[in-house]
C-alpha cells in the first residue's frame, strides 16, 4: 500500500489520473485494512468473509494499475515501478484466493 502511494506521488494531477488515483488509494487501503482485520477475525466465517473483501479489493487495484499502464502515453510514469506493482497486486490476488479456496474448504 505504500509503495502505490509513493508511486501514485510522481504521477501527473491530470483530472483522469486524479480519479484513478483516489480509487487506487481506496482499493490498495482497503486491501490492507481488510486483512489486518481477518487476522484477528472472531470466527472462521468472518475470518473467510475478511478475506474475501481484501480479494476483491486487490482486484480492483490491480484494475486501477493496468488502467494507469493503459493510459500512460505521453505522460511520465515509471514503468519499471508500475510493472512491479502491477504484478504484486497479480501475487496478491491469488495469495488471497488460495487463502479464500483453502480456508472454505477445511471449514466443511
Amino acid at each position: 500500500m505504500v509503495e502505490v502511494i509513493l508511486f501514485l506521488r510522481t504521477l501527473p494531477d491530470t483530472q483522469e489520473i486524479k480519479i484513478v488515483k483516489n480509487q487506487l488509494i481506496k482499493t490498495s487501503s482497503s486491501t490492507g485494512a481488510n486483512y489486518e482485520e481477518e487476522q484477528g477475525a472472531s470466527s472462521k466465517a468472518d475470518f473467510i468473509y475478511k478475506t474475501e473483501i481484501s480479494l476483491k479489493e486487490m482486484r480492483e487495484s490491480n484494475y486501477w494499475l493496468r488502467l494507469i499502464k493503459a493510459i500512460s502515453e505521453g505522460i511520465s510514469v515509471d514503468k519499471e515501478k508500475l510493472e512491479n506493482l502491477i504484478k504484486e497486486s497479480a501475487e496478491l490476488k491469488l495469495i488471497l484466493g488460495s487463502i479464500v479456496s483453502t480456508s472454505k474448504r477445511n471449514k466443511q
